[in-house]
């Protein structure tokens, strides 16, 4: 049990490294909560200060949730992992589902940043992709496609969210392949998270009145637009 709570403290610290607002701040001096959405995520970065920062909060995000269920969940062992697999799961899954749900905890309410974090999107996926690759990447392709084609991040984040548990139980059930049966529950509650925590987007994607993407060249930002 102590190496589980390990696992989970140094996940959810992982995940408390608020990567959109230091890497804003390091490269522009700015502080994007008090700007744009006031959100601390790598979509208020590109849209505050461009894309050098709105980039690099990507991959810190993404490497969050990667790293906390891929080699935090594996090499931290102090002590033999609990049983858990009374209803047929894989344990080192289920530990690793544990860690990246940590990490996704901390990027919504970092330590580091007076709990005011991002909506967890980026590292939630970069948790799957360790997990399940394969379905991730189709997950990702949602996304892409529905960016590409409505413009808003906010719908593509609902959508390809929504999509993961639909499609690990069409490869699993229709395909046979083999997935354990934690990520279709974990990525079903994951989902509804990322969906609810979503839900000022929603409303305002219903009012018509969320932020688009106007171009897809690389973002200036308001800094760069001589907003700020």
């Amino acid at each position: 049990m102590l190496s589980l709570i390990v696992i989970l403290l140094v996940s959810y610290f992982l995940g408390s490294i608020p990567g959109a607002l230091w890497s804003s701040k390091t490269l522009h001096g700015v502080d994007i909560r008090n700007y744009g959405s006031h959100n601390c995520g790598a979509t208020n970065a590109f849209r505050v200060v461009g894309w050098q920062a709105g980039a690099l909060a990507t991959v810190v995000d993404f490497g969050k949730g990667l790293v906390s269920a891929g080699p935090v969940a594996s090499l931290i062992r102090i002590d033999p992992l609990p049983a858990l697999g009374i209803f047929g799961w894989d344990p080192g899954v289920v530990i690793g589902l544990l860690a990246g749900l940590m990490a996704v905890v901390g990027h919504m309410y970092p330590i580091f940043a007076r709990f005011n974090g991002g909506k967890g999107v980026n590292t939630a996926a970069g948790m799957l992709c360790a997990l399940a690759p394969v379905t991730m990447a189709i997950t990702l392709t949602v996304f892409a496609v529905v960016l590409f084609s409505s413009r808003y991040v906010s719908l593509a984040s609902i959508t390809s969210a929504a999509a993961f548990p639909i499609l690990a139980v069409i490869r699993r059930y229709a395909f046979g392949v083999e997935l354990d049966p934690s990520i279709l529950i974990f990525g079903t509650i994951l989902a509804v998270s990322i969906i609810v925590a979503h839900r000022s987007n929603i409303q305002r994607l219903l009012n018509g009145t969320e932020s688009r993407i106007t171009s897809f060249e690389p973002a200036q930002g308001m800094l760069g637009r001589g907003e700020l």
